[in-house]
């Protein structure tokens, strides 16, 4: 089985590709969504967010907005957040990744939005990036509700640039030039990976 790790800044249309490949019939473990799941009512996370971060608990769930703005300027303090999520993501994953191996298949993706800040690529047989020029990253991230250049600056300080993934990667998926040009590349990629 090959394991392919699907990363990219912010903006830089990670989820598109990770769309993409699940409509090419690629299994994706997405880790923002266990983020999602570990929070929302009865997640296993819960009450060692609220152990850790008093009263950003409502109705059983952790309510994000508030957490966020706990956590966002402040890196200790999000250091304490991952140190809570991160094992659980991945336990999760290698639940999926055991899942996936006994089904026999051939070819998988966890799309992990900090594969290499957190050492992922290591678990992966394939790094693959998602990348479009700076200025197209900041037109969508800017119509994004809530956002401003401050936060997007905080954001892009706290990820590695996107030249440094693109040099690390195995495959840089190019998404600035429209949904079909990266479709096709994609799909070039999933069929020299997973032959019919």
């Amino acid at each position: 089985m090959i394991v392919i790790g699907l990363t990219g800044s912010v903006g830089m249309g990670k989820t598109t590709t990770a769309n993409q490949l699940a409509r090419l019939k690629v299994p994706f473990f997405n880790a923002d969504a266990a983020v999602h799941r570990l929070m929302r009512k009865g997640g296993q996370a819960v009450p060692l967010i609220e152990a850790a971060f008093p009263h950003v608990v409502f109705g059983g769930a952790v309510e994000r907005a508030r957490l966020g703005g706990r956590v966002f300027d402040d890196i200790g303090e999000l250091h304490r957040l991952e140190a809570i999520l991160h094992p659980m993501v991945r336990a999760e994953s290698a639940k999926f990744l055991a899942n996936a191996r006994r089904r026999r298949l051939r070819l998988v993706v966890l799309d992990i939005p900090l594969l290499f800040e957190g050492h992922g690529d290591h678990r992966v047989d394939l790094t693959l990036v998602a990348s479009c020029p700076a200025f197209l990253q900041e037109m969508r991230v800017m119509a994004r509700p809530g956002m401003t250049h401050g936060k997007l600056a905080a954001i892009r300080h706290r990820q590695m640039p996107d030249a440094e993934k693109r040099r690390r990667a195995d495959v840089v998926i190019r998404t600035g030039a429209g949904h079909r040009h990266s479709l096709r590349q994609l799909c070039r990629l999933v069929t020299r990976l997973r032959p019919v």
